[in-house]
């Protein structure tokens, strides 16, 4: 067998209680040597939407080999598979609840079915700890994913939110709220009209302009700006947007274009 990792993992279970701890006490149990890095634990409870963007801002800066170990699992004890997704090199285990959405391209995917490799007994409200957490450390130590169970032909899909162009304006939405308030939107640059001016309106506030830093914008005044993940961001200088605007995740974001006024 050739062994995997590291284990990347993130889920809503916070740092409170001992939930991710006994994950990875379960992990060492089973691969002593395995290398595990904390994505997030701070994903809002049962928000699978929030937690399939952080994956897809997380998973391009890992290498190869890495199995994500994703556990935002609202419906743990139903009838929803847990499953294994091959991409890129990478391995994912995760409920198939839409968590995985933006897991692209999919090369191989395997319902998890051989209870050989689970705790016992299996929990009927902690799934993370007695199949997924082993089944991740099992894929660590190299065991071929065949080994995990049938492969499946499709995987659950989350309907999100996507840029709408209409008429000479783009509709988007904010998609996430960071910890610092920055409204992260679906709006990427190639999305945005043609102009040398963009205009952004979110709520009742109007914004022109893209800025290149946060320092560019009066303090508490909102500015556009492109975030480190590819999407505009409306930020507050010195603040926070989501109270300064008094918006949240999914409120409407237009795009649309202004000439400069001449002198």
């Amino acid at each position: 067998m050739r062994k995997r990792g590291p284990i990347a993992l993130l889920t809503d279970f916070g740092t409170r209680d001992p939930f991710v701890g006994v994950m990875k006490g379960v992990i060492l149990s089973i691969q002593p040597s395995c290398q595990m890095v904390d994505i997030t634990h701070q994903i809002p409870p049962q928000d699978i939407q929030e937690a399939a963007f952080a994956l897809r801002s997380a998973r391009g800066y890992f290498p190869r080999g890495t199995i994500f170990l994703c556990v935002v699992d609202p419906g743990v004890g139903t009838t929803r598979r847990p499953i294994v997704v091959e991409s890129g090199g990478q391995l994912f285990v995760a409920p198939d609840n839409g968590l995985l959405s933006l897991v692209e391209p999919i090369r191989k995917m395997a319902r998890i079915e051989n209870k050989q490799l689970f705790l016992r007994p299996v929990s009927r409200t902690f799934h993370g700890r007695d199949i997924f957490a082993p089944v991740a450390a099992h894929l660590a130590r190299g065991i071929a994913l065949g080994r995990v169970g049938p492969s499946i032909r499709r995987i659950r899909r989350l309907d999100l939110p996507t840029a709408i162009r209409k008429g000479g304006q783009v509709l988007g939405e904010v998609i996430r709220i960071d910890r610092f308030g920055n409204l992260i939107t679906n709006l990427r640059p190639g999305d945005l009209p043609a102009s040398s001016r963009q205009v952004f309106r979110v709520g009742r506030k109007t914004i022109r302009g893209i800025s290149r830093s946060y320092e560019e914008g009066a303090s508490g005044e909102p500015l556009a700006i492109l975030g480190s993940e590819g999407f505009i961001e409306i930020a507050v200088r010195d603040g926070s947007a989501m109270n300064a605007l008094r918006v949240r995740r999914g409120a409407r974001v237009t795009a649309g274009s202004e000439e400069p006024k001449k002198k």
